[in-house]
């Protein structure tokens, strides 16, 4: 499939004007309810028992000031234990609230459930948007402010989207997944994309998921992989014999099936190539055993906090980092 352009998808770009310095590090959590990710899309898997698991990452962050922004759902925003559990860290300026969307258990109800409208942006715009007032409001009425930051569920970022955000008030944008094309699975092509900090029609703050290449090819990674990732370098198994050749690798900087090795090659490379912000991603429910791929029972969850630990530590004590949001990050490139 042909790659769409920046214009094409979003309008107008403008990378966002981020002075040199030290690494800057914002964790995003995907802050949701617990489902089957094998099972088809159900409504009714709203439990969000998970969230109680939350200070578990959060003692980790604690020592390098590091505020989590958690981008929380409908079933999140409106369920009293999970609500209580993220107000008393709000509550203390330990970490920050947006907003995430789960189309299939959102209100209004009106779209068939299946993997196509599992994406927001593939909804009627007016459906969309009534989903996201939904959510927005519950957030407003239940934290005591209107959520300024977005991060699309499933990625499902599209122009209609973007309307919304601006006509709900929405200042910051985290969607976007880069070096990434979506669409075999009905969802949005992100490869034209910028992978740092970026304005969408100069009014939008993107900060994108920390998604990159390293390798002895990590310079050329954007345009290599595209090749590589073609149905025809897909028959030849391009992307596997890159990656064990040490050559080039596609890494995304979480502790959810990536493990600190991986990692600290992503940034190393990235750092060589100019990178200063990083998004450090993951999703709520992996705190507790069961609930995703990546922790299914204690061990799991050792090694995921294990992972999360030895990650932040190389940030903050090997790299000299400093703790950021993207509200931090927004006010640096608005800067005159």
């Amino acid at each position: 499939m042909p790659i769409a352009t920046p214009a094409d998808l979003f309008g107008h770009i403008t990378l966002a004007r981020i002075p040199p310095g030290k690494p800057l590090l914002q964790v995003v959590v995907d802050t949701e309810e617990e489902f089957d990710w094998a099972a088809p899309f159900n409504r009714a898997s709203t439990a969000v028992t998970a969230m109680a698991a939350q200070p578990l990452a959060q003692a980790i962050f604690a020592p390098y000031g590091l505020r989590p922004t958690y981008v929380i759902d409908y079933p999140v925003a409106t369920t009293a234990s999970s609500i209580a559990v993220l107000k008393a860290l709000h509550d203390a300026g330990q970490c920050q609230i947006g907003t995430h969307l789960h189309p299939w258990v959102t209100p209004p109800h009106d779209e068939v459930v299946n993997e196509a409208h599992s994406y927001a942006c593939n909804l009627p715009p007016a459906l969309e948007r009534a989903k996201l007032v939904a959510v927005t409001e519950a957030i407003a009425a239940n934290f005591g402010r209107r959520p300024t930051m977005f991060k699309a569920g499933r990625y499902g970022l599209g122009p209609q989207t973007l309307a919304s955000l601006r006509a709900l008030g929405y200042r910051i944008d985290l969607s976007a997944l880069v070096h990434s094309d979506l669409r075999p699975v009905h969802g949005p092509d992100f490869r034209a994309l910028p992978d740092r900090p970026f304005w969408f029609d100069d009014d939008l703050f993107e900060v994108p998921m920390t998604r990159g290449f390293a390798g002895t090819l990590a310079g050329q990674g954007r345009s290599l992989y595209r090749h590589a990732t073609s149905q025809l370098g897909q028959r030849l198994r391009l992307p596997g014999i890159l990656a064990r050749t040490g050559l080039l690798e596609r890494i995304t900087l979480t502790p959810e099936g990536v493990d600190f090795a991986a990692q600290r090659r992503l940034v190393l490379a990235m750092l060589k190539q100019g990178h200063r912000v990083f998004s450090l991603t993951y999703h709520s429910p992996s705190l507790a055993p069961g609930h995703t791929p990546y922790v299914r029972d204690t061990n799991d969850l050792a090694r995921f906090l294990d992972q999360l630990k030895r990650i932040t530590a190389f940030f903050f004590e090997d790299l000299g980092a400093s703790a950021t949001t993207a509200e931090d990050l927004m006010a640096l490139a608005a800067a005159p």
